[in-house]
């Protein structure tokens, strides 16, 4: 059975000489993994570039009741970007991005308000020419309330990672980890509540408050482990 829907790449590996699997969350069945034949081949050429990450397909995808690896009778870009795979902040952020997506994401079955959050998400992020340097923090942020473990403060947020980072002999979150935590309460209370009006001095102040955004994850999603390409985000913020 054919079935016609948006999808969103999260990642692929090689297989065989010319094909990839890839990872796709679709609006319509969820997370699927496809099967690409001869999408490395050198003519025609830059069809790879259809399956980086984030990068936006309409396709036509077969089907099947037993799930697993199906794959993909027609595929093409549905958005075309102008920025994201041209900057290197912000293809830095897609990788990044990209691999915590890719690791929260399991379900196979349709999420049309989390689908819509992602893809709006997306296509506002390469249209935007300035002012994107918090774009990941907020991300994250809103994200994780469609995850199911969204919060409504900072302190609400710091405090939950200061807990869970104190000795396992300490009864309450007032050590120092705490207090350094909380001193990113007002960042985090502007990134939930007036993020057009952030005032996160610097790139290395952003690495910390994406640092603490990414344990609280792990405190959520028990096998989410190390987010390698953060420290590749971490370069780019610094410079």
């Amino acid at each position: 059975m054919l079935i016609k829907t948006r999808g969103i790449v999260l990642n692929y590996i090689k297989y065989r000489e010319t094909s990839i699997i890839a990872r796709i969350y679709t609006e319509r069945l969820g997370l699927q993994t496809y099967i690409i034949n001869g999408v490395r081949k050198a003519k025609p050429p830059g069809r790879i570039a259809l399956f980086q990450p984030f990068t936006l397909l309409d396709l036509v995808a077969y089907t099947s009741r037993q799930g697993g690896i199906t794959r993909l009778s027609e595929y093409r870009c549905a958005v075309p970007f102008s920025t994201l795979p041209y900057d290197v902040h912000k293809s830095s952020v897609v990788l990044f991005l990209s691999e915590v997506v890719s690791r929260t994401l399991l379900e196979e079955e349709e999420n049309e308000p989390l689908f819509e959050f992602l893809y709006d998400s997306i296509t506002r992020f390469d249209q935007q020419k300035a002012g994107f340097e918090n774009f990941a923090l907020i991300f994250l942020l809103q994200f994780a309330s469609y995850l199911g473990f969204g919060i409504e403060s900072g302190e609400e947020l710091t405090s939950q990672v200061a807990f869970a980072s104190a000795a396992p002999a300490t009864a309450n979150a007032t050590g120092p980890a705490a207090l350094r935590f909380r001193e990113f309460d007002q960042y985090f209370d502007e990134l939930l509540h007036t993020p057009d009006q952030v005032t996160i001095p610097n790139g290395r102040v952003r690495r910390e408050l994406l640092d603490v955004v990414v344990r609280y994850y792990q405190l959520h999603i028990e096998k989410l482990g190390e987010i390698r390409s953060l420290d590749i985000l971490s370069e780019v913020l610094a410079e």
